[in-house]
């Protein structure tokens, strides 16, 4: 019989491979936009066109900050968005996406959302609760 920390890490290995199959899917599904995971990912989370702080996005993405850098330049690059300052407080980089990456995010969501719904369709509600509470745990959050 395995102990618990044996099941626990197994059951981060098994994440992980569903991880990687989610974004090897993900990416295929794109593969037209030519962006990175990581592209996808902060394109993803700014899909609801509410401008962040750079600290807020890399939060939400889980990347380091010099990593979300280089992510931030690319997209900045393509015209897909923009970093600017708030008002009264210059030192605040604001991240706001551009018409066209609206467009771009806004398929990505609809792709994740495909993908999830094919995925997850077949599955009770207490199960995806005990998912998510699981994928707060293990990201630290109090949800």
């Amino acid at each position: 019989m395995k102990s618990e920390s044996e099941e626990t890490g197994l059951l981060l290995l098994e994440l992980q491979r569903a991880t990687h199959a989610t974004l090897q899917e993900l990416t295929s599904k794109l593969v037209d936009l030519d962006l990175s995971a990581a592209e996808i990912n902060a394109l993803g989370n700014l899909s609801d066109d509410r401008a962040r702080t750079v600290s807020e996005l890399g939060a939400a993405i889980g990347i380091r900050p010099t990593t979300l850098t280089g992510v931030l330049d690319r997209l900045e690059r393509r015209g897909l968005l923009t970093r600017g300052t708030r008002a009264g407080d210059r030192r605040v980089v604001l991240i706001e996406l551009t018409a066209d990456g609206r467009e771009t995010a806004s398929l990505i969501a609809e792709t994740i959302a495909e993908i999830e719904h094919r995925t997850l369709a077949g599955l009770p509600k207490e199960a995806l609760s005990g998912f998510r509470q699981v994928l707060a745990a293990l990201a630290g959050s109090d949800e």
